[in-house]
């Protein structure tokens, strides 16, 4: 018999809201979600909360706090206190049910559909969620590894690297050099290295006003660019010396033991050098098959992996389209994904996908500016619709309403990915 195109459609429908079927034959689907970030979190509060108690989700994160990427430079500025951008696992377990594990995972075996962790643990599976956010390309900067990181560190994985970075920089001597190596496209939080300009520079007009700030960056422009040039010169003037791609910025090297930059061939000493290094989908991503080069790419429709339907991965991980890897956008494909993942564990409604993002910036005590967008799958990726951006010459009071927009969506994400 030859089928119609209506009923090949038709049927094809049916089987997409039909329920997964559980291969060795267990009662409660199973979810396992690695990484508790605001992709990770979210996935899992949503599966549990929708589902009732129907599916069975267990996240595995290795820290007992969650110390927040977003919003982590506001404490390297002195707005926020390192507990003010903690957060506990504790109400996903009470209020979800979720069986959450502090441990980490260490391999993942797609054809027997299992995650081993680092105690010996075996975490069986029917969907798998990878969330890992960030890890970093070996050689990125020439004289930087991983082992430099209390030297110079990176703190672009928030909590002690965090610390570490404002404790240095308090320490400077006056008249010292702060110095940042800015990574490559792409990378997490895109406007996340210049607000870090910004809030160094903030505490360093307070305490050791004649220090100087440099950026050495192999980019030839960058998130915001003329929001924040715009904000240097009028809170900061002269403190901060970016050189970009055509000024040598591309052609850098670092030296821990000597605290010592090199741009182009000329050295510098430095008291404070945060290295940010090209990056790469966290570790786990890989050792899952997902990945292809750096980042795994994922379907546009529910952020399933391109080389497994029974594996998603979300966030700074996830190559998907126009996105930018930011929390807000980790938050925002966790919630598609939830709604996929139980729509193919329990045959309930999976509504077309709907993303959206804002990145938020604080130049200046009450001088915010942001970027966002909204998007939509396409068979090809995530495409952008439509977008906005602060303008450069805003009045002083929109740029305090845009810094308290900030903080309300702060406490937003955070209860929703914790509460």
């Amino acid at each position: 018999m030859t089928l119609s195109r209506r009923k090949l459609i038709g049927a094809g429908a049916a089987a997409l809201a039909a329920p997964h079927v559980l291969a060795d034959g267990h009662g409660k689907p199973r979810v396992v979600v690695i990484g508790g970030g605001a992709g990770g979190a979210t996935a899992a509060r949503y599966i549990a909360q929708d589902s009732k108690g129907a599916v069975d989700v267990t996240l595995v994160e290795p820290s007992r706090v969650y110390f927040s990427c977003f919003f982590s430079n506001l404490y390297l500025g002195g707005f926020k206190e390192i507990e003010d951008i903690g957060h506990s696992y504790g109400s996903l377990a009470a209020r979800h049910g979720i069986n959450v594990i502090h441990d980490w995972a260490i391999d993942v075996n797609p054809d027997t559909r299992a995650v081993t962790l680092a105690g010996g643990a075996m975490l069986p599976y029917d969907k798998l969620i990878l969330s890992p956010g960030i890890d970093y390309v070996d050689g990125a900067v020439p004289g930087w590894d991983i082992s430099a990181q209390n030297r110079m560190p990176h703190a672009y994985k928030a909590g002690s690297q965090t610390e570490l970075l404002r404790a240095q920089v308090m320490a400077m001597p006056q008249g010292g050099t702060f110095a940042m190596v800015a990574p490559p496209n792409p990378y997490r939080c895109p406007p996340g290295p210049y607000e870090r300009v910004s809030m160094v520079a903030h505490v360093l007009k307070s305490h050791n006003p004649t220090a100087k700030i440099i950026v050495a960056d192999p980019k030839p422009k960058f998130s915001k660019m003329a929001l924040f040039e715009e904000g240097w010169a009028v809170h900061y003037p002269g403190m901060i010396d970016w050189i970009g791609e055509d000024f040598g910025g591309g052609t850098v090297s670092v030296d821990p033991e000597n605290m010592e930059l090199t741009i182009d061939g000329e050295t510098t000493p430095v008291d404070v050098c945060n290295v940010i290094p090209a990056m790469k989908a966290g570790r786990i991503a890989e050792m899952a098959g997902a990945t292809e080069g750096n980042w795994a790419p994922v379907n546009a429709a529910d952020m399933s992996s391109k080389s497994n339907a029974d594996i998603y991965v979300l966030g700074d991980a996830s190559q998907q389209g126009d996105m930018p890897k930011s929390g807000f956008s980790a938050n925002s494909q966790a919630k598609v994904c939830a709604n996929a993942v139980r729509g193919a564990l329990t045959g309930s409604k999976v509504f077309p996908a709907r993303y959206t993002n804002t990145c938020w910036s604080l130049i200046a005590e009450n001088d915010g500016v942001k970027v966002g967008a909204t998007y939509e799958a396409t068979p090809e990726k995530i495409a952008r619709v439509d977008g906005f951006i602060s303008q450069p010459g805003e009045t002083a009071d929109l740029r305090r309403q845009t810094y308290e927009e900030s903080e309300a969506w702060y406490g937003s994400i955070t209860q929703d990915m914790f509460s």
